[in-house]
């Protein structure tokens, strides 16, 4: 046989040798966080370890980006330019409800899947309880919630409003709409007289240095909300065994963290497989303030 065509036969036989890769293995999937740090830096690169664990288990490339909002996130996951996502509960149920985004699991803090939602005043505000806040006293004062697309920071406390007969755009003086960092921030210097929060937040802001617990005092909390969800876009949730692999991959983290603490934040300690039922409480107050839209 001609030498030439012998060294052609033989590369061709070696590349039929290779492993098939499909075109759906080499397409990156779009993973979605939202603002969890005080700034777009730091988030990437708290959350670009796990982006490598999933890319890893499942022999796929995985492209992190943070989304400014959770607003923005619940958008860009229903309308297909997220695939996978790391969300907020209200988020979350945005995105099932109007283009049916499935959660695969919940995220766990100190081992637990819930959070509550604060409401928090500093020191000389004059004001000592939600009763303060919402009744005459509170009349006329700053309140800051984040933004339309939080559950702690916007969905629950306006839920909480409706429940009192408030509508906080007649009750308060100025209404603003920022991150939840800065609620904290703005509030603990008396800026703002009273926002919305979460614990876990206010928890970390306090652990790193970020405020004063004096200075942030808790005046209400909701009853337990679900964690952060991890979600996947409808189109995708149809891919019975992409959804396993996902879901094996993040209960493998909690495991990991004793060799690789860079895979999840403080006090962040794993996942735990979830369903619909779990954002059932955050689903029913949509409902109940109108924010959650007709189908």
């Amino acid at each position: 046989m001609n030498p030439i065509r012998r060294t052609l036969l033989a590369g061709a036989a070696a590349v039929a040798a290779l492993p098939f890769v499909s075109h759906a293995q080499r397409t990156p999937l779009r993973f979605g966080v939202g603002m969890f740090q005080p700034d777009r830096e730091k988030n990437d690169a708290t959350y670009r370890p796990l982006a490598r664990h999933l890319s890893d288990r499942l022999g796929r490339p995985v492209e992190l980006r943070t989304v400014d909002s959770w607003e923005g996130l619940a958008k860009s996951l229903a309308n297909g330019e997220t695939d996978l996502a790391l969300m907020g509960p209200w988020g979350y149920v945005l995105a099932n409800h109007v283009a049916g985004a499935q959660v695969l699991s919940t995220i766990l803090y100190q081992g637990k899947p819930e959070y509550v939602a604060l409401i928090v005043t500093h020191p000389g505000s004059g004001l000592s309880s939600i009763e303060d806040l919402l009744g005459p006293r509170g009349r006329g004062r700053s309140f800051a919630f984040a933004d339309k697309g939080s559950t702690s920071g916007y969905l629950i406390p306006v839920h909480l409003f409706m429940q009192r007969g408030i509508d906080p755009e007649k009750h308060f003086g100025r209404v603003l709409y920022t991150r939840h960092q800065a609620i904290q921030t703005q509030v603990a210097a008396g800026q703002i007289d009273a926002g919305a929060d979460y614990n876990r937040n206010r928890d970390a802001m306090i652990e790193q240095g970020l405020i004063k617990a004096e200075r942030s005092r808790v005046i209400w909390e909701s009853a337990p909300l679900p964690n952060d969800a991890f979600a996947v876009r409808a189109g995708l949730a149809d891919d019975q065994a992409l959804v396993q692999r996902l879901q094996d991959a993040l209960a493998e983290v909690g495991p990991l963290l004793k060799a690789r603490a860079d895979l999840l934040p403080a006090h962040y300690t794993g996942f735990v497989a979830s369903s619909n039922s779990r954002y059932k409480p955050v689903r029913d107050a949509g409902l109940a303030t109108g924010k959650l839209p007709a189908r």
